[in-house]
């Protein structure tokens, strides 16, 4: 029984004399765990445009909070935060919002999304993890993958958010297995989020029929990653470049797919996993997400 289901089972007995006293009470409450274990996301974020779009994939990202307790802290993984040879993780306190694209309107760039960071929980990263020694780095805000998304999910801009850096001179396997050692931030209140897309390719998109067919090597790829993912066979992920013939084309550089790798290797060997969203758009942008936990 987690800390909530008894809490509310609690809250149905009367406290008479013949039930426990109020120390006896409070003793109990004191061993239970301090948060629920938080699910692992997966957001295949696709246009920054999601961030003012009232469409199906936005719709979904308002939903997603509701299955779960609100988190103490989240940490995102973004596409769009990419060092070379080292990993980072900010520690800033008042992440500000960064317009890492151009060419949109300007109603795109009047958007804030503005929460406080979370130094003391960012430096947890760093503890956590004992393969490599992560940087702190102290002026990062929240780029497009972290803040288009999280608008919707958490419109409040109320729960402290930080971003860990993905060292792009790393192999898939190296993200991967990294992202094991985070897994105990999740008993600690921190709603860990991956944001990229399992199918990315900018080059193919479809602008003169955007809602048509996908690109049969898109859907050859975003299956292959589901199946994976279906049945469990997360470390395949990270060997998609030999197990998959569509990888190179789904993926000409493959920023938005390690995300996905981080998300994976997140997961526990009991944690539930369902998508929460699924389909191509353009032909060559997969929007799949997925929820374990």
């Amino acid at each position: 029984m987690n800390r909530k289901e008894f809490l509310l089972s609690m809250a149905s007995l009367p406290l008479t004399s013949n039930n426990m006293n109020l120390p006896e009470l409070k003793n109990i409450t004191d061993t239970l765990p301090k948060s629920e274990l938080m699910p692992v996301l997966f957001i295949g974020h696709g246009s920054p445009m999601n961030a003012i779009n009232d469409n199906n994939f936005t719709k979904h990202l308002h939903k997603i909070a509701r299955d779960f307790e609100k988190p103490k802290a989240i940490l995102v993984i973004s596409a769009h935060w990419l060092t070379m040879r080292n990993t980072y993780v900010s520690v800033n306190p008042n992440p500000k919002t960064i317009y890492d694209f151009g060419g949109f309107p300007d109603a795109l760039y009047k958007v804030k999304y503005e929460p406080k960071g979370s130094p003391e929980i960012a430096r947890e990263v760093i503890k956590e993890v004992k393969s490599i020694g992560i940087i702190e780095e102290h002026e990062m805000g929240l780029d497009h993958g972290a803040w288009t998304v999280l608008r919707h999910i958490y419109p409040d801009a109320d729960i402290p958010t930080f971003q860990m850096s993905i060292d792009y001179s790393k192999p898939p396997k190296f993200h991967f297995e990294l992202a094991k050692e985070l897994k105990n931030l999740r008993n600690k209140g921190v709603l860990i989020l991956g944001s990229g897309n399992v199918v990315h390719n900018l080059r193919q998109l479809n602008w003169s029929d955007p809602n048509g067919k996908p690109y049969d090597w898109a859907i050859e790829f975003d299956t292959f990653v589901k199946n994976k993912i279906d049945n469990r066979n997360f470390a395949e992920l990270a060997d998609f470049q030999t197990l998959s013939k569509a990888s190179q084309i789904a993926h000409p550089s493959y920023d938005h797919y390690l995300p996905v790798l981080y998300s994976a290797g997140l997961v526990g060997e009991k944690d539930p996993i369902k998508y929460t969203y699924e389909g191509i758009e353009m032909g060559s942008i997969s929007m799949r997400c997925f929820q374990a936990g």
